[in-house]
């Protein structure tokens, strides 16, 4: 193979995959992309989740406090409510968007105390 004469099997065969691959997505382009509806059901099954398991894992460390110290259902009923507090506080935070990432800070939040003027 020289310079002045190009390997046509390679293009050729180039051209009939990009044709291939255009159809396939022209094929799909008729189909419903509603990531709204994925976004949003998404959202309701972490919020789900989050509740349900903090609240199952209140209610593991009370009934295993209570079986160890034999102190009845008292730690149980005291493990429950902190759990469904914690599920609550995570479903708020994850409502809100507090956490969303490292350096997130909302629009016109002050920097924090300990940073310096020369600090970036």
């Amino acid at each position: 193979m020289t310079d002045r004469d190009p390997d046509n099997t390679s293009l050729r065969d180039l051209s009939g995959r990009l044709t291939k691959a255009r159809r396939t997505q022209d094929g799909n382009a008729g189909q419903p992309r509603d990531k709204g509806l994925q976004s949003s059901l998404g959202m309701g099954f972490r919020i789900g989740v989050e509740m349900v398991s903090a609240v199952v894992v209140g209610l593991g460390i009370g009934w295993l406090l209570d079986y160890w110290l034999g102190t009845g259902p008292w730690l149980l009923v005291l493990f429950f409510f902190l759990g469904a507090g914690g599920g609550v506080m995570n479903v708020y935070r994850a409502v809100s968007g507090i956490g969303m990432g490292a350096g997130y800070k909302k629009p016109g939040q002050a920097r924090s105390e300990d940073a310096k003027d020369g600090d970036v």
